[in-house]
């Protein structure tokens, strides 16, 4: 292996029309800068010509090599297939539509050659949209304030590792219900950080709300334990509420001729209204469980979190 071999991933969807042109740039970019560098083209299940057109495109050129997965994935997992399949020292990740300049690749990588395991970049400043900006910036805000990752301002857009951390995420960490970025930074190296203006985005997204939603969801639960400390604290703030009401209860039946504050205690009324506030408790506290319970659920059946067709690989 090249020690200073470069394995850049890029992620592939619904991409025939953008494909070609962004592989020159990637090619010229690093022969520019005389990067030694390999780059694999990896297709999220696309429903065009995306992969024939990778399989076009590395006949030419035998750094390049194509790569499919059997479905639509989301941009995660092609991450993790790209991570097993880079022979490289240190992995970048590209999205084909360069939204992340390659002046950004080229400066993680001279960060990579100064020492650093890990480089995360990210934006100085997000203009996705009013809700977009609010969703992404709530999301890095409770997965600082609630789990035991560490985002930069904004949240990381993008990063590139050393094959030491490659290896790590390879060996010892389940592809599902997380993201390389986030079981990078949960390891311990220390990150390198820097910001860097996007370019305005041309088109409609391809990353939807419910994509976000489910990445956002998968992430939390499985990096932070908050919601069941919060229902813990639930759980004795209002079982502590609920001693208290039957202390005066209790007392008011005894010492005040059954009447509260001046007023008759309906028996019917507090019963209701307990009970229904509890189930209404009850179901929310279950429905968080529940959560974990799932992901518990798809780890112990041990399904593959991407597959690689074999007459792809060869």
């Amino acid at each position: 292996m090249n020690q200073k071999l470069l394995s850049i991933v890029l992620l592939s969807f619904q991409s025939e029309s953008r494909l070609e042109n962004t592989s020159k740039l990637i090619i010229d970019a690093m022969e520019k800068e005389s990067i030694p560098f390999e780059l694999l083209i990896i297709d999220d299940g696309s429903s065009d010509q995306s992969y024939p057109k990778a399989k076009e495109i590395a006949q030419k050129d035998q750094r390049i090599t194509a790569y499919r997965l059997s479905r639509n994935y989301t941009s995660p997992y092609v991450q993790f297939a790209g991570i097993k399949l880079a022979k490289g020292a240190c992995i970048v990740t590209v999205p084909d539509d360069l939204q992340r300049p390659l002046n950004v690749i080229i400066k993680m990588y001279r960060h990579w050659e100064a020492g650093a395991k890990l480089v995360v970049a990210y934006h100085d400043v997000r203009n996705d949209g009013y809700f977009n900006d609010f969703f992404s910036n709530s999301y890095y805000k409770m997965m600082n304030r609630f789990s035991d990752i560490e985002f930069p301002p904004g949240g990381a857009d993008g990063f590139l590792a050393d094959r030491e951390v490659m290896d790590i995420i390879n060996d010892e960490i389940s592809p599902r219900n997380t993201t390389p970025l986030i079981e990078a930074l949960r390891l311990g190296f220390e990150p390198e950080y820097f910001a860097y203006k996007r370019p305005p985005t041309v088109g409609k997204s391809r990353w939807t709300f419910k994509k976000k939603w489910r990445l956002a969801s998968d992430s939390f639960f499985s990096s932070s334990n908050f919601p069941i400390k919060f229902i813990i604290g639930i759980g004795f703030t209002t079982a502590l509420i609920s001693f208290l009401i039957i202390v005066i209860i209790i007392g008011a039946k005894l010492f005040s001729n059954n009447r509260l504050f001046g007023l008759p205690i309906q028996g019917w009324a507090t019963i209701v209204v307990l009970i229904s506030f509890f189930n209404g408790l009850v179901l929310l506290c279950l429905g968080i469980v529940a959560e974990y319970i799932w992901r518990i659920y798809t780890e112990v059946k041990s399904r593959p979190g991407y597959i690689i067709r074999k007459n792809d690989e060869e």
